[in-house]
């Protein structure tokens, strides 16, 4: 039995998240720390000339209820929520509240950056889940820009304990995402969250059998920003979908990957 903390966002893919982890035998959320915020990136956006981001945006919404909504509306809420305010995580308040819980572990996914003491406390107990292959790409839209630069082996998502860095944690495990030839962007991304929860699950109930695994040694980098989700890349991506990049993918995968090694802990396998 193994009882966990959980710090989330609270869209749907969040909700699917807790919910999930929270129906899994032999795992006891003490707390799910869902951060709300009072701006999303769809509500930034719509203030700007932006129509292709927000046809993107309300894209992904709209596949994230196709995906997630029944399960969330249907499935029983063993998560016990808490809602705070986006960075509240870091407040003395949410600090103390989880160190007076006593986890075994802290699982966060889609949060804000950690800049508090549980990093020390929690060292070596506190899992962040990337959405995007790391090192190789890091930061914001990770799951977004390796389609715009034509490295699709980098769609994925990384299991990493986490430090003060930016998706800089030490990693524990990877995986690609599962490409279909017809697929959006979305179903792509959205698939890869529904595939990863069996890994996480695996993870939690068999942290302490973890094996300790060597640094990937990436030729190259790249970390993003909020401020490169412009106009001009979205428009890009997808004219790269209309032009075949996920059948190119896909009919040169095995070579391609090989070019972006990953990290594969042998229990989660």
């Amino acid at each position: 039995m193994k009882k966990v903390v959980l710090i989330t966002g609270n869209e749907i893919r969040h909700e699917y998240f807790r919910k999930y982890l929270g129906a899994c035998e032999n795992i006891i959320i003490l707390k799910t720390y869902c951060e709300t915020s009072e701006t999303s990136l769809l509500e930034e956006v719509s203030s700007q000339i932006s129509a292709s981001r927000q046809k993107h945006l309300n894209s992904r919404t709209q596949s994230e209820l196709d995906f997630f909504s029944v399960f969330c509306k249907k499935i029983k809420d063993n998560s016990n929520p808490k809602f705070i305010k986006k960075g509240l995580i870091n407040s003395l308040e949410q600090i103390n509240e989880i160190e007076s819980l006593a986890p075994d572990l802290i699982v966060s996914y889609g949060c804000s950056i950690i800049k508090s003491t549980l990093l020390q406390t929690f060292k070596n107990r506190f899992v962040n889940l990337h959405l995007g292959i790391s090192p190789y790409y890091r930061g914001s839209a990770t799951n977004f820009f390796p389609f715009l630069h034509d490295e699709i082996s980098c769609v994925g998502v990384t299991f990493m304990y986490i430090d003060e860095g930016i998706d800089t944690g030490k990693i524990i495990h990877q995986k690609r995402a599962n490409i279909s030839i017809d697929d959006s962007i979305h179903q792509i991304g959205n698939r890869l969250i529904a595939d990863m929860m069996e890994d996480c699950e695996k993870l939690i109930l068999n942290f302490d059998r973890l094996v300790d695994m060597k640094p990937l040694v990436p030729k190259c980098e790249k970390l993003f920003k909020k401020k490169d989700f412009t106009e001009e890349s979205v428009s890009l991506m997808y004219q790269k979908f209309n032009e075949g990049i996920i059948s190119n993918y896909l009919q040169n995968k095995l070579s391609y990957d090989t070019n972006f090694p990953i990290v594969k802990n042998p229990v989660l396998v």
